[in-house]
């Protein structure tokens, strides 16, 4: 880590936001907040204006019983009077509420509040007036708590807008304060200075009121910036996100179709190799070719699990196909990375209960990730039974992960401080995205790991009957076709590896990039078997359809689909009418299955099982 120099002042702690709100004012709120604040303010204060009228004549009859009290009912005309003018302010303050800004709601209202407030001060002030030199100790006394208690009330719930209670503080009760030497001609040397000790303590508590009412409105709306920031970058991620699934929706055709073109021509060169040189690249050519299938594969598929149009389909599924897919997918990383990738393989038919894709896409993801944050030693991947289930660890020699990231380490686009370190490459979606796999299968996952020493990584699977893998590898016969197949795609690179491949089964190959092309072979008599169709044609024509036609006027022929596209309606016609609809790139192996029992031979034909075809 780098240090500063000695010499290099102290930088600046920032300031927690504690000490930032407390310097909060009523300038720190935004218009409407303090438009809020100012109606709060008014809530109290009409309050304290409609009560007055009772306690002045309580305080009248009190008096009344002692001394002459036309001066008090004076004092209680004008607090009636006042009441409502109160009451009629109200109503022509929530008219100019619902139809102001609340700019200029406060400058009309915030001066006719003030004056309120003012006129309210003086107006409990004036009893004070009235009987001082004449007032018993009793009612003196009943005098002065009532004023500190409307007092105690304003400095609490009046004080939103400071300036407004400040002037009823004023008025009030300070000016009450210089009559005490008449109101308590005897008492008042030790009433004044108590009275003094509660005019320090209200002034402070208002103030104390006003800030909090000011941070609870700063708060509220910074809340609601914050609300509205969350929800503009989810919005912009889940636009995003919808973006990026739509570009590999829109592109998975055109992605798809390289590497469905090598695929078909490895294996037609490797067919027709004589070379035994040659033998090992165009293995591990293959195998290369298959890692890539199986990358771009679950690419699409977490783009699938993404936008939620991934179904999940939990069968049995061998494990032993998955680890020799994780063998062909990371083997030659590890190797670049200096590391050794190992492999315990599970029994033959150990099994588990699970989706196929996200499974995949689990295992690979954990691999990856183990492989990206091991900087020597290596990788091993191994599986074991655990009480009606299969534990499927990834072990590493990394540095391991520290305590407190655990809890947070499947969360998206978090990332140790050392990964970071060690790798700069990636965004904290890996574990996130196995999080979300294991999530949707219903099972369980976890770590174990120390610090300076590695990792394991596991995700635990409920045991299954032994079943078919659908994705297990198998190496294509090569046992002669007989027949004539009619391919049609709009990409002539594509077209030349169906016709390399097909031709090195033995195959006769047309090829036509569109209906008419097409439809000419059949118009000139040729025999066709098998036809197979791209959906997407560059004549803007759909391949199901042409491939209706092709049918229609070739009764005896069988057809199939070939799109790189996963989620397009005409496939989803297609296959909801019972034709087959193969995914690009196209695997090799179950190609020539697929072909051998459609152009067997019709002994063979008898014996053989297939799926009815329209």
């Amino acid at each position: 880590m780098e240090q500063a120099p000695a010499s290099a002042a102290p930088a600046r702690a920032p300031r927690p936001p504690a000490q930032e709100r407390a310097q909060a004012s009523l300038q720190t709120v935004s218009m409407a907040g303090q438009a809020r604040l100012l109606e709060m303010t008014y809530q109290r204060l009409h309050t304290s204006i409609m009560v007055l009228p009772l306690v002045a004549l309580a305080l009248t009859l009190f008096y009344r019983l002692q001394h002459d009290a036309h001066w008090m009912w004076g004092w209680f005309g004008f607090y009636v009077v006042f009441a409502a003018t109160s009451l009629a302010l109200r109503r022509a303050f929530r008219g100019d509420q619902a139809g102001l800004a609340p700019a200029d709601l406060m400058r009309r209202w915030r001066p006719r509040l003030e004056l309120c407030a003012l006129v309210h001060g003086a107006g409990t002030t004036a009893p004070v007036v009235i009987v001082a030199g004449h007032a018993s100790y009793d009612f003196a006394l009943l005098l002065l708590v009532t004023n500190a208690a409307i007092l105690a009330g304003n400095a609490t719930h009046q004080t939103p807008v400071l300036s407004v209670f400040m002037r009823f503080f004023m008025t009030g009760w300070n000016a009450s304060l210089l009559a005490q030497p008449w109101l308590f001609p005897n008492h008042w040397y030790f009433i004044l200075p108590l009275s003094l000790l509660h005019t320090f303590t209200m002034y402070r508590h208002s103030h104390t009121a006003h800030r909090f009412f000011v941070h609870q409105v700063w708060l509220e709306e910074r809340g609601q910036q914050l609300s509205a920031q969350y929800r503009e970058a989810r919005d912009a991620a889940e636009a995003a996100l919808a973006e990026k699934n739509r570009f590999l929706s829109t592109a998975a055709h055109d992605l798809r179709q390289p590497v469905h073109a090598m695929g078909l021509l490895t294996e037609a060169i490797a067919l027709r190799n004589r070379d035994a040189a040659l033998a090992a690249p165009l293995s591990d050519l293959r195998l290369n070719l298959q890692s890539v299938q199986l990358m771009f594969n679950s690419l699409l598929d977490l783009s699938k699990i993404e936008s939620g149009q991934l179904a999940m389909r939990p069968e049995p599924l061998l494990l032993r196909p998955f680890f020799k897919e994780l063998e062909i997918q990371f083997l030659a990383e590890a190797r670049s990375r200096g590391l050794r990738l190992r492999l315990h393989m599970p029994p033959a038919g150990a099994a588990v209960q699970a989706d196929a894709a996200l499974l995949r896409q689990s295992l690979s993801n954990l691999v990856h990730n183990a492989l990206r944050y091991t900087l020597q030693g290596g990788v091993l991947i191994g599986a074991r039974r655990r009480q009606g289930h299969w534990r499927i660890e990834v072990w590493d020699t990394g540095l391991g992960v520290a305590l407190e990231d655990r809890a947070r380490i499947y969360q998206p686009f978090y990332r140790p401080q050392h990964a970071w370190h060690i790798n700069r490459e990636g965004h904290g979606l890996g574990l996130a995205v196995v999080a979300r796999c294991v999530d949707l299968m219903g099972a369980q996952h976890g770590l174990q790991s120390r610090l300076g020493a590695g990792s394991c990584f596991w995700l635990q699977l409920p045991a299954a009957a032994p079943g078919p893998c659908p994705t297990s590898p198998r190496s294509p016969t090569a046992r002669p076709l007989r027949g004539r197949c009619l391919i049609l795609d709009d990409d002539p690179h594509v077209l030349g590896a169906w016709s390399a491949l097909l031709g090195s089964w033995g195959l006769q190959v047309s090829l036509a990039s569109d209906a008419r092309q097409a439809l000419a072979h059949v118009d000139a008599g040729q025999a066709i078997d098998v036809v197979l169709c791209d959906q997407r044609l560059r004549s803007g024509e759909s391949g199901f359809d042409v491939l209706l036609a092709l049918l229609a006027r070739c009764p005896q022929a069988r057809g199939a689909m070939v799109s790189g596209e996963f989620d397009a309606p005409a496939l989803r016609r297609a296959e909801d009418e019972g034709y087959l609809v193969l995914k690009k790139p196209v695997e090799v192996a179950d190609l020539q299955a697929l072909l051998s029992r459609w152009l067997a031979a019709p002994a063979d034909a008898a014996a053989a099982t297939e799926e009815p075809q329209p």
